[in-house]
């Protein structure tokens, strides 16, 4: 999970494996693993929109990551700040 470390909002959530946290955390920047083509990337690599870390924690068992990091610019490929930018309601229960 990527939250802004300013704002403390939620940008996106992406899969890493061990290799992408060790380039996180010698980088400075994120870097993912994308399980649909199998390699490694750098999240901004193409858009100029990285993710600077702040700091990584890991959830209670270990198997989840929280990266506080700086956009610079936005993190969502719509062009939105977010990944969340579409909220549900009662009514999307019944589509």
């Amino acid at each position: 999970m990527i939250q802004d470390a300013d704002t403390s909002e939620v940008l996106m959530l992406g899969y890493m494996n061990e290799e992408a946290l060790r380039r996180t955390l010698t980088s400075g920047e994120v870097w993912f693993y994308s399980r649909r083509r199998q390699e490694l990337w750098h999240k901004g690599e193409t858009s100029g929109n990285r993710l600077m870390v702040r700091s990584v924690w890991q959830d209670c068992d270990s198997d989840t990551i929280l990266v506080r990091a700086h956009p610079l610019g936005p993190v969502c490929h719509t062009g939105n700040k977010t990944c969340f930018f579409r909220e549900l309601t009662e009514k999307d229960a019944e589509a």
